[in-house]
């Protein structure tokens, strides 16, 4: 009842004088506002302000918004100067390497309604200690299980006795199932020890037939991809593309074992 009346009196203030009203408050270890949902029901909109104090990163979401999207979010760092935002989070997510190395592939993920590209590690080395690991650092390590199963069912690659890490640069979190090519593609080039192309990047959802299912909007990603200087994107089949430009090549591929070939066709 408390948390109720206060909050009325706070939204008439809002209203009656145009002054914009922040009420910050505690949230619980899932996420969710701590109290009652009322608070949650009777603002405007609600802002998650989340970060990994490990990292300087920090990103900015809607989860409500009465009066707009709540696909966008906004991307800060902070520094000497204080909290600055990030005009160009793909740039700090990816690492510019002169000499690339095995473990490493560039995904297209999609956070909200921005495009990010970011770079995916992979380390594949024998189980020292019987039992093999698998490690992951800002991806779903059940996905990971299941991603590992299909890359030794349908595309004929014994991992199971290996040890798995897999790392997402600059500590964010990745729920976007398109990176999952790029996991992909990580784990086999740490595994046989070739580096992939740095001007190529990967955006594809992979099902548990080893196919290649298409995302969701793919021109914005190919368009960012373009954007930071990417020659070459893999791609599902199914996807349709209405983004035409000749500064990218897109490769519409079917299945992991395509794009096994297509990888390491020049690396034999």
């Amino acid at each position: 009842t408390q948390i109720k009346e206060c909050t009325s009196i706070l939204i008439k203030l809002a209203k009656s004088t145009g002054i914009p009203v922040l009420i910050v408050g505690h949230i619980t270890k899932d996420g969710n506002i701590a109290g009652p949902k009322i608070l949650e029901h009777m603002v405007d909109a609600v802002l998650h302000f989340e970060g990994d104090k490990q990292h300087q990163f920090r990103i900015l979401r809607s989860k409500k918004n009465r009066f707009g999207s709540t696909n966008e979010i906004g991307i800060y760092q902070m520094n000497e100067k204080g909290l600055q935002i990030v005009v160009n989070p793909s740039e700090l997510f990816v690492s510019k390497k002169e000499n690339s190395e095995s473990g490493s592939t560039i995904a297209v993920t999609l956070d909200g309604d921005r495009s990010i590209m970011i770079e995916v590690q992979a380390l594949v080395s024998s189980a020292v200690y019987g039992t093999p690991q698998r490690i992951s650092n800002g991806f779903n390590s059940k996905r990971l299980n299941m991603l590992l199963a299909i890359l030794e069912k349908k595309a004929g690659f014994k991992i199971g006795v290996k040890d798995v890490f897999i790392n997402i640069t600059g500590g964010i979190k990745i729920e976007d199932t398109a990176i999952d090519l790029a996991v992909l593609v990580a784990i086999l080039s740490s595994n046989i020890n070739i580096t992939i192309n740095s001007d190529t990047c990967f955006c594809a959802e992979v099902d548990l037939s080893g196919e290649l299912r298409s995302v969701s909007n793919i021109d914005k990603r190919i368009s960012e991809a373009e954007r930071l200087g990417y020659k070459k994107i893999i791609i599902s089949n199914n996807s349709k593309i209405g983004y035409i430009t000749d500064s990218i090549q897109t490769f519409k591929l079917k299945n992991l074992s395509q794009v096994v070939k297509e990888i390491f066709k020049e690396k034999d």
